[in-house]
């Protein structure tokens, strides 16, 4: 579909009419943003707004061009959402897919970071084409191959949406075991680097990118050699009593399980024939089944609003009480723990290195109940707030 340009009223950005092109590996060009005033006055670490046009290219869109920064935003999942708080667009949130698995509770330990919980609880699962008319925003970071495969959109609805509203910048990363994505996968870092530059954020994004650098190598350097680092099964299961077990792999390079691998511990089902938690595999384990593999420390996900004690008063109680269960060297040794987000953004992942660094080596790094800080956390909030 050929792209057709626009004349943008000055009034307000609500005027501007968004426009596009092919969906996939041709341009989208996003219309007109921002309010249609001077460019707000912004610290020297962060790089001003510009009207002239710019593009950036992500699979499975190919290349964006925009006219304006983007202001207003929504984004599938807390990755995402997580990734655009960093750069110090979180005013800019107008809601989330899967809002009940975005943790912003962290950001509680960040001086001057914060997310308006009422736009979530507003918009909690956003992904009907209804909902984003009305959110009218200015760039959705979504696959829209997910909303195709996932929720039965088609070419055609996605095209409608960018045409009619704003475009899709986004690649579903978390897991790399779903058979409909065949195109690129990007890390965490390559995506976050590309909603820096779909907000013009890059000198926050460098500085995220060197202290996380400088934190994984600092972590990297305390842990022992890899004969003496522990087995581990990562899971999937929400409720306070598993009998069944979604199993994860550590090699999958999904950004879901990015903590663990730069901790390096031994993935429970390298040697084995099971595969990786996807759209098409919903295959899990019982307890006979993971007897057999017996890891040494057992991660279930799903447990995210829980504290590590009440994971301890629920989940791992109800294994220590199951007939089975009680015979897993994890459990003998209470060794079972929360298995962290499947959604996680440069933020979160700080987070998650640092429990995971304790959860698997406490010996180096300290019990995953103390108050110790393997990252600064003022750092972090002096990044998102542009005093860098």
């Amino acid at each position: 579909m050929a792209n057709e340009s626009v004349t943008c009223k000055p009034q307000t950005r609500r005027d501007c009419v968004k426009y596009g092109g092919a969906i996939v590996g041709g341009s989208l060009l996003a219309g007109c943003t921002g309010d249609g005033d001077g460019d707000e006055e912004r610290t020297a670490a962060t790089e001003s707004s510009s009207t002239d046009p710019y593009t950036v290219s992500m699979e499975p869109v190919g290349d964006v061009t925009f006219d304006r920064v983007p202001e207003r935003w929504v984004a599938y999942d807390g990755g995402y959402a997580d990734m655009a708080v960093a750069l110090g667009q979180a005013d800019g949130l107008a809601g989330t897919g899967m809002a009940d698995r975005y943790y912003t509770h962290v950001y509680d330990e960040l001086a001057g970071v914060d997310v308006d919980r009422s736009v979530l609880e507003a918009y909690p699962d956003v992904h009907t084409k209804e909902e984003f008319y009305e959110l009218d925003c200015d760039v959705h970071l979504y696959d829209p191959q997910m909303l195709i495969n996932w929720f039965e959109w088609s070419d055609d609805d996605v095209e409608e949406i960018v045409d009619n509203v704003a475009p899709f910048v986004g690649n579903l990363i978390f897991r790399r075991s779903d058979e409909w994505h065949d195109y690129r996968y990007y890390t965490l870092y390559e995506a976050f680097e590309t909603v820096a530059d779909v907000f013009q954020e890059t000198a926050r994004y460098d500085a995220f990118a060197e202290l996380h650098d400088e934190f994984i190598a600092d972590v990297r350097a305390q842990l022992p050699s890899e004969e003496a680092r522990p087995d581990v099964f990562v899971t999937y299961d929400e409720t306070d009593q598993p009998d069944s077990f979604s199993p994860y792999r550590l090699d999958d390079g999904g950004t879901s399980t990015k903590q663990w691998r730069d901790l390096g511990p031994t993935d429970a089902l390298a040697d084995t024939d099971i595969d990786h938690l996807s759209t098409t595999d919903r295959g899990n384990l019982d307890y006979e089944g993971l007897l057999d593999l017996d890891p040494e420390i057992i991660l279930v996900r799903g447990h995210e609003r829980k504290s590590a004690a009440e994971f301890r008063d629920t989940v791992l109680a109800y294994m220590e009480s199951h007939p089975v269960g009680n015979e897993l060297e994890a459990v003998r040794n209470g060794r079972v723990y929360r298995g962290g987000y499947l959604y996680q953004g440069p933020i979160h992942n700080l987070f998650l290195t640092e429990r995971a660094a304790k959860q698997l080596y406490p010996d180096v790094f300290g019990d995953v109940t103390d108050d110790a800080e393997l990252f600064d956390r003022q750092r972090v909030a002096d990044i998102v707030n542009g005093e860098f």
